[in-house]
Protein backbone atom coordinates (compact mmCIF):
# COMPACT_ATOMS: atom_id res chain seq x y z
CA UNK A 1 0.00 0.00 0.00
CA UNK A 2 1.46 3.41 -1.08
CA UNK A 3 2.18 6.06 1.30
CA UNK A 4 0.22 9.33 0.99
CA UNK A 5 1.78 11.63 -0.35
CA UNK A 6 2.20 14.59 2.60
CA UNK A 7 0.56 17.50 2.58
CA UNK A 8 2.41 21.09 2.22
CA UNK A 9 2.08 23.22 5.65
CA UNK A 10 3.51 26.60 4.09
CA UNK A 11 2.49 29.15 1.75
CA UNK A 12 3.69 32.30 0.78
CA UNK A 13 1.67 34.21 -1.16
CA UNK A 14 2.18 37.90 -2.86
CA UNK A 15 -1.07 39.80 -2.68
CA UNK A 16 -2.13 43.04 -4.85
CA UNK A 17 -4.32 45.45 -3.11
CA UNK A 18 -7.38 43.91 -4.20
CA UNK A 19 -6.70 41.13 -3.29
CA UNK A 20 -5.12 41.64 -0.19
CA UNK A 21 -8.92 43.57 0.29
CA UNK A 22 -10.79 40.35 -0.07
CA UNK A 23 -8.45 38.77 2.44
CA UNK A 24 -9.08 41.26 5.14
CA UNK A 25 -12.54 41.15 4.65
CA UNK A 26 -11.63 37.43 5.38
CA UNK A 27 -10.38 37.78 8.02
CA UNK A 28 -12.58 40.28 9.79
CA UNK A 29 -15.77 38.38 9.01
CA UNK A 30 -14.41 35.15 9.29
CA UNK A 31 -14.91 32.40 11.70
CA UNK A 32 -11.49 33.15 12.66
CA UNK A 33 -9.49 33.66 15.82
CA UNK A 34 -7.35 37.40 15.72
CA UNK A 35 -3.86 37.17 16.36
CA UNK A 36 -0.86 39.67 17.47
CA UNK A 37 2.06 39.22 15.13
CA UNK A 38 4.60 41.62 15.22
CA UNK A 39 4.40 43.68 11.71
CA UNK A 40 1.62 42.16 10.34
CA UNK A 41 -1.10 44.24 8.97
CA UNK A 42 -3.71 41.40 10.28
CA UNK A 43 -3.58 38.10 11.80
CA UNK A 44 -5.83 34.98 12.14
CA UNK A 45 -5.89 31.70 13.48
CA UNK A 46 -8.15 28.98 12.04
CA UNK A 47 -8.63 25.16 11.85
CA UNK A 48 -4.95 23.45 12.35
CA UNK A 49 -3.60 26.75 10.43
CA UNK A 50 -2.77 30.13 11.21
CA UNK A 51 -2.72 33.22 8.13
CA UNK A 52 -1.23 36.07 8.58
CA UNK A 53 -0.75 39.51 6.09
CA UNK A 54 2.30 41.52 6.74
CA UNK A 55 2.67 45.35 7.01
CA UNK A 56 4.91 45.29 4.65
CA UNK A 57 4.75 46.81 1.26
CA UNK A 58 6.99 46.78 -1.89
CA UNK A 59 5.87 47.55 -5.56
CA UNK A 60 1.96 47.73 -4.07
CA UNK A 61 2.14 44.40 -2.93
CA UNK A 62 1.54 42.69 0.88
CA UNK A 63 2.79 39.26 1.86
CA UNK A 64 0.94 36.47 3.14
CA UNK A 65 1.86 33.70 4.83
CA UNK A 66 -0.29 30.70 5.77
CA UNK A 67 1.44 27.76 7.76
CA UNK A 68 -0.22 24.83 9.83
CA UNK A 69 -1.43 21.03 9.43
CA UNK A 70 -4.38 22.55 7.76
CA UNK A 71 -3.08 25.13 5.13
CA UNK A 72 -3.12 23.34 2.29
CA UNK A 73 -6.76 22.85 2.82
CA UNK A 74 -7.48 26.25 3.33
CA UNK A 75 -5.79 27.16 0.46
CA UNK A 76 -7.61 24.93 -1.41
CA UNK A 77 -10.90 25.84 -0.61
CA UNK A 78 -10.80 28.90 0.22
CA UNK A 79 -7.71 31.14 -0.95
CA UNK A 80 -7.84 30.13 -4.19
CA UNK A 81 -11.92 30.52 -5.11
CA UNK A 82 -12.22 33.62 -3.03
CA UNK A 83 -9.22 35.49 -3.07
CA UNK A 84 -6.93 34.21 -5.72
CA UNK A 85 -9.31 33.55 -8.39
CA UNK A 86 -6.95 31.03 -9.92
CA UNK A 87 -6.54 27.01 -9.63
CA UNK A 88 -3.56 27.79 -8.08
CA UNK A 89 -3.19 24.48 -5.95
CA UNK A 90 -4.81 21.24 -6.36
CA UNK A 91 -6.40 21.83 -9.56
CA UNK A 92 -4.59 21.84 -12.21
CA UNK A 93 -4.32 17.82 -12.84
CA UNK A 94 -8.09 18.18 -13.19
CA UNK A 95 -8.13 21.04 -15.55
CA UNK A 96 -5.03 20.04 -17.39
CA UNK A 97 -4.71 16.16 -16.96
CA UNK A 98 -2.47 15.58 -19.99
CA UNK A 99 0.12 18.32 -18.92
CA UNK A 100 1.36 16.06 -15.61
CA UNK A 101 1.16 12.46 -17.86
CA UNK A 102 4.57 11.51 -19.07
CA UNK A 103 6.00 13.45 -22.16
CA UNK A 104 8.41 15.78 -22.98
CA UNK A 105 9.07 20.21 -23.42
CA UNK A 106 11.30 22.24 -25.38
CA UNK A 107 12.61 25.47 -24.59
CA UNK A 108 15.33 27.74 -25.27
CA UNK A 109 17.87 30.25 -23.45
CA UNK A 110 19.55 33.28 -24.91
CA UNK A 111 17.69 34.11 -27.69
CA UNK A 112 17.49 37.52 -27.54
CA UNK A 113 20.61 37.56 -25.45
CA UNK A 114 23.74 39.66 -27.25
CA UNK A 115 26.37 38.06 -25.21
CA UNK A 116 26.49 34.57 -23.99
CA UNK A 117 24.60 31.17 -26.26
CA UNK A 118 21.56 29.66 -27.51
CA UNK A 119 20.97 26.72 -25.30
CA UNK A 120 17.73 24.39 -26.26
CA UNK A 121 16.43 21.69 -23.68
CA UNK A 122 14.13 19.38 -23.75
CA UNK A 123 13.16 17.89 -20.27
CA UNK A 124 10.91 14.72 -19.81
CA UNK A 125 8.25 14.28 -16.99
CA UNK A 126 5.38 12.04 -16.04
CA UNK A 127 2.74 12.67 -13.08
CA UNK A 128 5.30 11.69 -9.84
CA UNK A 129 8.06 14.02 -11.32
CA UNK A 130 5.80 16.74 -12.35
CA UNK A 131 4.68 16.75 -8.79
CA UNK A 132 8.08 17.05 -7.88
CA UNK A 133 8.92 20.10 -9.86
CA UNK A 134 6.41 22.07 -8.66
CA UNK A 135 7.17 21.34 -4.90
CA UNK A 136 10.44 22.43 -6.35
CA UNK A 137 8.79 25.68 -7.52
CA UNK A 138 9.81 24.73 -10.94
CA UNK A 139 7.94 27.80 -13.49
CA UNK A 140 8.66 29.85 -16.58
CA UNK A 141 12.00 30.49 -16.03
CA UNK A 142 11.00 34.32 -17.06
CA UNK A 143 9.06 34.65 -13.77
CA UNK A 144 12.20 33.60 -11.52
CA UNK A 145 14.64 35.94 -10.81
CA UNK A 146 18.41 34.57 -11.73
CA UNK A 147 19.45 33.19 -8.32
CA UNK A 148 16.01 31.24 -8.18
CA UNK A 149 17.26 29.62 -12.01
CA UNK A 150 20.73 28.94 -10.60
CA UNK A 151 19.44 27.11 -7.48
CA UNK A 152 16.19 25.34 -9.02
CA UNK A 153 18.18 24.36 -12.19
CA UNK A 154 20.79 22.71 -10.58
CA UNK A 155 18.09 20.64 -8.38
CA UNK A 156 16.16 19.71 -11.56
CA UNK A 157 18.93 18.66 -13.21
CA UNK A 158 19.49 16.31 -9.89
CA UNK A 159 16.05 15.09 -9.79
CA UNK A 160 15.81 14.42 -13.80
CA UNK A 161 19.28 12.71 -14.15
CA UNK A 162 21.48 12.47 -17.02
CA UNK A 163 18.57 10.93 -18.92
CA UNK A 164 16.03 12.89 -18.08
CA UNK A 165 16.58 16.11 -20.37
CA UNK A 166 18.73 16.66 -23.33
CA UNK A 167 20.78 20.07 -24.14
CA UNK A 168 21.72 21.87 -27.29
CA UNK A 169 24.06 24.62 -26.48
CA UNK A 170 25.92 26.92 -29.06
CA UNK A 171 28.71 29.09 -27.98
CA UNK A 172 28.73 32.14 -29.81
CA UNK A 173 31.56 30.81 -32.07
CA UNK A 174 29.64 28.06 -33.43
CA UNK A 175 26.41 30.15 -33.06
CA UNK A 176 28.25 32.49 -35.50
CA UNK A 177 29.16 29.76 -37.81
CA UNK A 178 25.65 28.26 -38.35
CA UNK A 179 24.29 31.70 -38.05
CA UNK A 180 26.16 32.65 -41.22
CA UNK A 181 25.59 28.97 -43.05
CA UNK A 182 21.66 29.73 -42.14
CA UNK A 183 21.14 33.15 -42.13
CA UNK A 184 17.93 32.89 -40.31
CA UNK A 185 17.45 32.51 -37.04
CA UNK A 186 13.72 30.72 -36.66
CA UNK A 187 15.46 27.39 -38.71
CA UNK A 188 18.00 27.96 -36.37
CA UNK A 189 15.77 27.32 -33.61
CA UNK A 190 14.14 24.61 -35.16
CA UNK A 191 17.13 22.52 -36.07
CA UNK A 192 18.27 22.87 -32.53
CA UNK A 193 14.54 22.23 -31.06
CA UNK A 194 14.33 19.31 -32.97
CA UNK A 195 17.80 17.92 -31.97
CA UNK A 196 17.37 18.07 -28.50
CA UNK A 197 13.42 16.56 -28.86
CA UNK A 198 15.40 13.57 -30.61
CA UNK A 199 18.16 13.19 -27.98
CA UNK A 200 15.00 12.73 -25.30
CA UNK A 201 13.17 10.67 -27.13
CA UNK A 202 16.68 8.45 -27.64
CA UNK A 203 16.90 8.09 -23.89
CA UNK A 204 13.27 8.08 -23.47
CA UNK A 205 11.74 5.67 -26.27
CA UNK A 206 8.65 5.47 -24.25
CA UNK A 207 7.36 9.05 -24.81
CA UNK A 208 5.05 9.92 -27.66
CA UNK A 209 4.34 13.26 -27.14
CA UNK A 210 6.57 16.49 -26.96
CA UNK A 211 5.39 20.82 -26.39
CA UNK A 212 7.53 23.08 -27.62
CA UNK A 213 6.59 26.73 -27.06
CA UNK A 214 5.90 28.02 -30.93
CA UNK A 215 8.41 30.46 -31.89
CA UNK A 216 8.01 30.89 -35.60
CA UNK A 217 5.07 32.12 -37.75
CA UNK A 218 3.72 28.69 -38.80
CA UNK A 219 4.29 25.07 -37.16
CA UNK A 220 5.88 23.93 -40.31
CA UNK A 221 9.53 25.27 -39.29
CA UNK A 222 10.02 23.25 -36.51
CA UNK A 223 8.06 20.08 -38.55
CA UNK A 224 10.58 20.20 -41.63
CA UNK A 225 13.23 20.14 -38.95
CA UNK A 226 12.28 17.10 -36.93
CA UNK A 227 14.58 13.86 -36.98
CA UNK A 228 13.12 10.53 -37.36
CA UNK A 229 12.19 9.81 -34.00
CA UNK A 230 10.33 13.35 -33.60
CA UNK A 231 8.43 13.09 -36.65
CA UNK A 232 7.30 9.36 -35.47
CA UNK A 233 6.45 11.92 -31.55
CA UNK A 234 3.17 13.58 -30.98
CA UNK A 235 4.98 17.15 -31.29
CA UNK A 236 2.75 19.56 -30.27
CA UNK A 237 3.20 23.55 -31.00
CA UNK A 238 1.80 26.24 -28.90
CA UNK A 239 2.23 29.94 -27.24
CA UNK A 240 2.93 30.46 -23.89
CA UNK A 241 3.97 26.60 -23.66
CA UNK A 242 5.64 27.66 -20.50
CA UNK A 243 2.38 26.61 -18.78
CA UNK A 244 3.33 23.32 -19.30
CA UNK A 245 5.25 21.99 -16.63
CA UNK A 246 7.80 20.32 -19.15
CA UNK A 247 7.76 23.06 -21.32
CA UNK A 248 8.89 25.13 -17.79
CA UNK A 249 11.48 22.70 -16.80
CA UNK A 250 13.64 22.74 -20.00
CA UNK A 251 13.18 26.64 -19.32
CA UNK A 252 14.75 26.65 -16.44
CA UNK A 253 17.62 24.15 -17.37
CA UNK A 254 17.76 26.26 -20.56
CA UNK A 255 18.49 29.34 -18.15
CA UNK A 256 20.69 27.83 -15.81
CA UNK A 257 22.93 26.99 -18.68
CA UNK A 258 23.11 30.10 -20.08
CA UNK A 259 23.47 32.01 -16.99
CA UNK A 260 26.34 29.79 -16.01
CA UNK A 261 28.20 30.75 -19.54
CA UNK A 262 27.31 34.69 -18.36
CA UNK A 263 29.21 34.14 -15.07
CA UNK A 264 32.08 32.03 -16.83
CA UNK A 265 32.35 35.34 -19.54
CA UNK A 266 32.09 37.31 -16.66
CA UNK A 267 35.12 35.95 -15.15
CA UNK A 268 37.30 36.00 -18.04
CA UNK A 269 36.44 39.63 -18.23
CA UNK A 270 36.22 41.11 -15.42
CA UNK A 271 37.91 38.68 -12.88
CA UNK A 272 37.13 35.97 -9.95
CA UNK A 273 33.78 36.44 -8.38
CA UNK A 274 33.43 39.06 -5.69
CA UNK A 275 30.37 41.62 -3.94
CA UNK A 276 31.66 44.45 -6.31
CA UNK A 277 33.03 42.31 -9.52
CA UNK A 278 30.93 43.56 -12.59
CA UNK A 279 29.10 40.94 -14.73
CA UNK A 280 28.79 40.79 -18.20
CA UNK A 281 24.90 41.89 -19.02
CA UNK A 282 21.82 40.08 -20.67
CA UNK A 283 19.81 41.25 -23.21
CA UNK A 284 20.44 43.47 -26.04
CA UNK A 285 18.96 46.55 -24.95
CA UNK A 286 20.55 47.35 -21.73
CA UNK A 287 23.31 50.44 -22.70
CA UNK A 288 25.72 48.53 -20.54
CA UNK A 289 25.78 45.85 -23.86
CA UNK A 290 27.18 48.41 -26.00
CA UNK A 291 29.25 49.57 -23.91
CA UNK A 292 31.47 46.58 -22.82
CA UNK A 293 31.07 45.77 -26.57
CA UNK A 294 32.54 48.85 -27.00
CA UNK A 295 35.30 48.44 -24.62
CA UNK A 296 36.07 45.19 -25.59
CA UNK A 297 36.74 45.87 -29.03
CA UNK A 298 38.64 48.57 -28.46
CA UNK A 299 40.71 46.34 -26.35
CA UNK A 300 40.98 42.95 -28.01
CA UNK A 301 40.01 44.11 -31.60
CA UNK A 302 36.97 43.29 -33.52
CA UNK A 303 37.51 39.64 -33.64
CA UNK A 304 36.70 39.39 -29.81
CA UNK A 305 32.96 39.95 -30.69
CA UNK A 306 33.11 36.28 -32.64
CA UNK A 307 33.79 34.23 -29.77
CA UNK A 308 31.44 36.62 -27.01
CA UNK A 309 28.53 37.76 -28.90
CA UNK A 310 25.33 36.92 -31.79
CA UNK A 311 27.53 38.84 -34.66
CA UNK A 312 24.67 39.42 -36.90
CA UNK A 313 22.76 41.42 -34.24
CA UNK A 314 22.55 44.94 -34.95
CA UNK A 315 24.23 46.06 -31.98
CA UNK A 316 27.24 44.99 -34.08
CA UNK A 317 26.64 46.95 -36.00
CA UNK A 318 26.49 50.15 -33.93
CA UNK A 319 29.22 48.90 -31.79
CA UNK A 320 31.42 48.42 -34.89
CA UNK A 321 30.26 52.38 -35.91
CA UNK A 322 31.23 53.93 -32.79
CA UNK A 323 34.94 52.29 -32.52
CA UNK A 324 35.34 53.37 -36.31
CA UNK A 325 34.74 49.68 -38.03
CA UNK A 326 32.84 48.15 -39.99
CA UNK A 327 31.90 44.42 -40.19
CA UNK A 328 34.65 44.28 -43.10
CA UNK A 329 37.03 44.09 -39.68
CA UNK A 330 35.04 41.09 -39.20
CA UNK A 331 35.67 37.42 -40.16
CA UNK A 332 33.16 36.56 -43.19
CA UNK A 333 30.38 34.73 -40.78
CA UNK A 334 30.53 37.56 -38.91
CA UNK A 335 29.38 40.09 -42.14
CA UNK A 336 25.94 38.19 -42.10
CA UNK A 337 23.51 41.39 -41.01
CA UNK A 338 20.85 39.07 -39.78
CA UNK A 339 18.36 41.19 -41.94
CA UNK A 340 17.30 37.74 -43.54
CA UNK A 341 13.62 37.11 -44.05
CA UNK A 342 12.17 34.93 -41.21
CA UNK A 343 10.16 32.15 -42.83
Amino acid sequence: METPEPKQTTFTFELDADQQELVLGLMVNGNYRKREVPYSLWSVEGNRFNATLYAKEKHGKRKLCVQGSGAEDFVLFVLDPQVLGEARLGYEKVLSPEAFSAHAGSDESGKGDYFGPLVVCAASTDEKLSDEMLKMGVKDCKKMSDKQVLAIGAKLRALLGRDGFAIVKLGPAAYNRLYAKIKNINRMLAWAHATAIEEILTKKPALKRVVVDQFAHTEATIARALKPLGRKAEVVQMHKAESDIAVAAASVIAREIFLRDIEAMSAEVFGPPSEDREKVPTGSSDPRVRTLAEKMVREKGATWLMNHCKAHFQTTDKVLAACGLDRGALPEEGRVTGKEKEK
